[in-house]
């Protein structure tokens, strides 16, 4: 090993015990996989969605396997936006790590897109993301350190890197929302690197989630074909992208984009 650093401990490099974790969108889905895995790694965790009576349900079947809490909000509207930030600083003095997954998409076709459709994806994708992320930062730098930084962690989409078209509808605000999540991942890392926060961005491919269900039901055979992999994610895999990102062996990737989507964007 290298003279004057400690001999690597594998046995803890993913370890998240003592540490707390916010995920949106953490009821269903991927965000559900990133807040298990968090979990059996060690911290606690709140989730929050819009349904409180399913976020209060998920949160209480979680506890199971470590502390979870709910807190209910739609992050797109900035009054209860405000109120997640206020309710989560009432409960702790520091937040390790932000999960930004909440998201939502919309496919129509190119001449009758609806225009209260784009703007509420871009609403909840981009622009509730950037000031939820804002707001908690006070509560991220209390947490962070030189060697160990807070986490914030962005969930974007291959789609944000490759146009898709496997569906065959279009879906022209989510493609360009997680587009716009990569880059502003970017932007961030270089804003708060000096505050001691790293940020880096997911970008799934296609999962078992409530946004996938209706695609996979009518697509799946074409969505498998076009993965190298053939096949699509499954939880481990992303409950494992996300604690690296979050332990102590991520502490050093900074405003990096993560395809885990097997192979997907490259073809």
């Amino acid at each position: 090993m290298t003279p004057g650093h400690p001999t690597i401990e594998v046995g803890t490099l993913f370890d998240l015990a003592g540490k707390t974790a916010l995920v949106t969108g953490g009821s269903r889905g991927i965000g559900r996989m990133i807040a298990e895995g968090y979990l059996q790694a060690g911290a606690t965790v709140y989730i929050s969605s819009r349904n409180a009576d399913v976020c209060d349900r998920v949160a209480a079947e979680l506890s199971a396997v470590g502390p979870c809490h709910a807190l209910p909000a739609d992050i797109a509207q900035d009054d209860d936006r405000a109120r997640l930030v206020a309710a989560l600083g009432e409960r702790i003095a520091r937040l390790d790590i932000l999960v930004n997954n909440a998201g939502t998409a919309w496919g129509a076709e190119y001449a009758g897109f609806p225009t209260d459709g784009f703007r509420k994806v871009l609403e909840l994708n981009v622009t509730a993301l950037f000031f939820l992320t804002r707001d908690l930062t006070p509560l991220l730098t209390r947490a962070a350190t030189p060697d160990d930084p807070a986490r914030v962690i962005n969930i974007g989409s291959m789609d944000g890197i490759k146009i898709p078209t496997v569906l065959r509808t279009a879906t022209f605000p989510y493609s360009a929302s997680k587009a716009a999540v990569h880059h502003m991942t970017k932007a961030l890392a270089l804003e708060l690197a000096p505050r001691h926060i790293t940020v880096n961005a997911i970008a799934p491919g296609f999962f078992e989630s409530k946004m996938t269900e209706k695609s996979l039901e009518r697509f799946r055979d074409d969505i498998e074909r076009n993965c190298p992999l053939h096949r699509i994610g499954r939880p481990e895999e992303m409950a494992g992208v996300a604690i690296y990102l979050a332990s102590r062996a991520g502490a050093y990737t900074n405003g990096a984009v993560i395809p885990v989507d097997g192979g997907t964007s490259v073809t």
